[in-house]
């Protein structure tokens, strides 16, 4: 990563103070920033990580008793044929052994009557993120969190309609997304074993029901943790950085899979599968930055993708894209 040492010292000197503070870093690490909630809140940066927020109590009250309606939201979904060029690269380097997982993304454009402050106050997500009036985030994946010197992450991998018939069956029993759970809990166990001691997968493949504006969707994740040196909060930033990029957002091995998707991939992911957390003064609360919708001059358009593995059928692939195009406003 490409994480600047002055960001890495400014995280770790707040959590050592004792500060509070509110953090984004891109998916390149090019790009960062670190201010307290009330610096975000004022360049127009807001959030809600958990029970962590930058809005004001009044608003806050505001937002809950304000109801909403429901307005259109329509997908232009990439063509086929474009997404099938990039899929074959992908095998190719699968078939040299160049990667064994790739999470391959695309640009969805879409139109819908929300704006992106309305998408922020509505969706319901553990984690969101508006971003002046450029994006907003509603995702459901955790990065890392850190409490009494126990660090967690829990990757995402596995998505399926709730729709279909005997869908939590199909999802547990279907081995393409089998093997690409148990690659990314490997990597990411083997990305904590790089800064704590003690690590272990507590829980293995667990489902989750999210509701969209498009019906019901099932995921799959795993919990692992790991135990932090007693003084981890002078090196939170050297962590932070350690463990970049996201492994669920990018692949396997992870340095290479990063320059695959770099060439493969035919735009700039910018802050999308980056990361966003905050600090409250003791615990670190983080989120990888999916379910992104973004301003582009008068157009938005929704990123999204999957993992790529040997055993992966293009279409389906292709169809589990679009399906993660939706809002979790209902």
């Amino acid at each position: 990563m490409n994480i600047s040492n002055k960001v890495i010292k400014k995280i770790s000197d707040l959590s050592a103070k004792g500060e509070k503070f509110f953090f984004i870093i891109d998916f390149s690490g090019t790009n960062s920033l670190v201010l307290s909630p009330d610096e975000a809140a004022e360049k127009g940066i807001f959030f809600r990580i958990n029970n962590f927020s930058n809005i004001d109590d009044k608003l806050e009250n505001e937002l809950n008793s304000h109801n909403h309606i429901k307005k259109e939201f329509t997908v232009f979904p990439v063509d086929y044929n474009e997404y099938l060029k990039a899929f074959d690269q992908v095998k190719v380097a699968l078939q040299r052994g160049d990667t064994y997982l790739l999470n391959l993304t695309f640009r969805t454009q879409i139109e819908t009557g929300y704006s992106l402050d309305e998408i922020f106050r509505f969706s319901k997500a553990k984690y969101k993120m508006l971003f002046k009036n450029e994006f907003v985030v509603f995702s459901p994946e955790m990065f890392i969190s850190i409490k009494d010197g126990i660090i967690e992450t829990r990757p995402m991998k596995g998505t399926i309609s709730a729709n279909i018939p005997e869908a939590e069956a199909k999802l547990l029993n279907n081995q393409k997304e089998l093997f690409e759970h148990n690659t990314i809990v490997d990597l990411l166990r083997n990305d904590l074993n790089i800064v704590a001691s003690n690590v272990e997968v507590e829980k293995f493949r667990y489902l989750e029901k999210i509701t969209t504006n498009k019906g019901e969707i099932i995921q799959a994740s795993s919990i692992i943790t790991g135990e932090l040196a007693p003084d981890y909060r002078t090196n939170l930033g050297g962590i932070i950085a350690a463990l970049l990029p996201a492994g669920s957002v990018t692949g396997a091995p992870k340095e290479k899979t990063v320059e695959l998707i770099n060439t493969i991939e035919s735009y700039n992911r910018g802050n999308y599968t980056g990361i966003f957390g905050y600090f409250d003064g003791n615990n670190l609360e983080t989120a990888v930055s999916i379910r992104f919708i973004e301003r582009s001059g008068d157009k938005l358009f929704f990123k999204s993708g999957g993992g790529i593995t040997a055993l992966s059928d293009p279409l389906d692939e292709y169809n589990e894209l679009i399906d993660k195009v939706y809002v979790p406003i209902y």
